[in-house]
């Protein structure tokens, strides 16, 4: 169990399984549902296996099962009633919190096996859409509040990663493309959360684009060269930290004045920093999106 997280407190649990910390008390008074431990200092906690149960319990409960009904069941039965709830109906709430588990436990057998049992009914565009934007949200949250540290995101990204770069290799290399269009992905300087973006890659190549993906921390001066190759280029990039809310208004003007010399080039920005724009007030060819999906509608 060396560099597993395997202490919980009662926020910790809030935040993971989206149960309140108020009703996890009460379950746990009036059914004995979970067993605190306590600290060489006397401070409560949950371990590992609390925590795994509560993630069944709330599964069940979502599923129409009543907590009083659930504390009735044999502990051991649990988990293989989960598992086939899950195989009937609602696959991605189960998916999500064996992806939590796999996260936690630096888990590579168990984020691998539920992925490949996701295949089984949904395409990896879907299993994107449904199953890890949710986690990858759910997991922002987590990184605020301590409950997981940067080493969990880490390890949970880079698995994804993989499969973003696996599916989209599959593509491109069975692509003849004849594309008059051109989509140039980067990210700013210093922006490196480039998840969102590399799906964004894949989504583009699925229609049958010509994709040209930079990566992260790409300084400006860098693009002006793309333009003498291509005619009609739209930039997409993702402001999820970069640039600064005090910066984002004249990195936009001067992408406009600087890269968006040709009439018929575009720039097309989504991300979290979006929020510090006035977004009725976007340089001409700039245009905002709120989501993955809004601008991949609009390929």
């Amino acid at each position: 169990m060396n560099n597993i997280k395997s202490q919980f407190s009662i926020k910790d649990l809030e935040n993971l399984t989206g149960i309140k910390a108020h009703t996890i008390r009460i379950w746990e008074k009036r059914y004995n549902l979970l067993e605190p431990k306590r600290t060489d200092t006397n401070i409560r906690y949950y371990d590992l296996a609390n925590f795994q149960k509560l993630l069944n319990v709330s599964y069940l409960n979502n599923n129409g099962y009543k907590i009083s009904k659930i504390t009735t069941i044999d502990e051991d039965k649990i988990p293989q009633l989960v598992r086939e709830i899950a195989s009937k109906n609602d696959t991605d709430s189960h998916a999500i919190n064996a992806l939590k588990l796999a996260m936690l436990n630096f888990d590579q057998a168990l984020f691998y096996n539920t992925y490949e049992s996701l295949l089984k009914e949904k395409s990896f565009r879907r299993i994107f859409y449904d199953v890890f934007i949710p986690m990858l949200t759910n997991m922002g949250l987590l990184w605020q509040t301590d409950t997981i540290t940067p080493a969990h995101e880490h390890f949970i990204t880079t698995l994804i990663r993989q499969k973003i770069l696996v599916n989209t290799e599959k593509i491109q290399s069975k692509q003849v493309n004849d594309s008059k269009k051109t989509f140039v992905l980067y990210l700013p300087d210093n922006e490196i959360h480039e998840l969102g973006l590399m799906f964004i890659n894949y989504e583009i190549v699925s229609n049958g684009y010509h994709s040209i993906f930079l990566g992260p921390s790409v300084p400006l001066e860098s693009l002006t060269d793309i333009q003498n190759y291509y005619d009609d280029i739209t930039f997409v990039s993702y402001f999820t930290v970069k640039p600064e809310k005090e910066n984002i208004s004249a990195y936009l003007n001067t992408f406009n004045d600087v890269i968006l010399t040709k009439n018929n080039s575009k720039f097309w920005i989504l991300g979290r920093m979006l929020s510090h724009l006035d977004l009725d007030n976007l340089p001409k060819n700039t245009k905002a999106f709120s989501s993955i999906k809004e601008l991949t509608e609009a390929l």
